[in-house]
């Protein structure tokens, strides 16, 4: 096991820059428009699990609810023959910069090409809302082996790289 990993930033400027996986009939991707924060929690253990996603899993009731119940949030569901593929959250700053807060795919999709379609839903989403100025999102090496090039393939750069120390 490495004794550091790499924190990847990446963005995008313009809504031209998203270079889109079109979206098969069988991927249906809903936006969650009656916010449930109870909802977002099982979603960030059910995708996050496997990249120990930890930040968030001692957060209370209204941790969660604050961020969810923002005007600046917003959640997105993917679905296939009734299962959850996977989700995404984005989260917009004053600045008109929205952020791709939490993206991912339930485990059993892996390799079945969901990831850039919903990527490339992501984007399109985040761009579509209205005062967009900037679309980011950031990774790092201990996430799946193909987030990083997945982002790059959608047409996603990196401005910022950060080695951690782990230890």
């Amino acid at each position: 096991m490495s004794d550091s990993y790499t924190t990847y930033y990446l963005d995008m400027l313009y809504p031209e820059q998203v270079r889109a996986k079109s979206l098969p009939d069988d991927l249906l991707i809903l936006e969650c428009e009656i916010k449930q924060f109870q909802l977002n929690r099982f979603l960030y253990q059910l995708v996050g699990g496997p990249w120990q996603w930890t930040d968030k899993l001692n957060w209370t009731d209204q941790q969660w609810q604050a961020l969810v119940e923002s005007d600046n949030h917003r959640t997105w569901v993917a679905w296939h023959k009734g299962a959850i593929v996977g989700y995404y959250e984005l989260l917009r700053d004053a600045q008109g910069a929205v952020e791709i807060l939490y993206f991912g795919l339930v485990e059993s999709f892996f390799g079945r090409g969901f990831g850039g379609l919903l990527l490339s839903h992501a984007l399109q989403s985040a761009w579509a809302w209205p005062g967009t100025r900037r679309v980011w999102v950031h990774t790092c090496s201990l996430d799946h082996p193909s987030a990083l090039a997945n982002y790059q393939a959608r047409g996603m750069q990196i401005y910022c790289e950060e080695v951690t120390s782990i230890g």
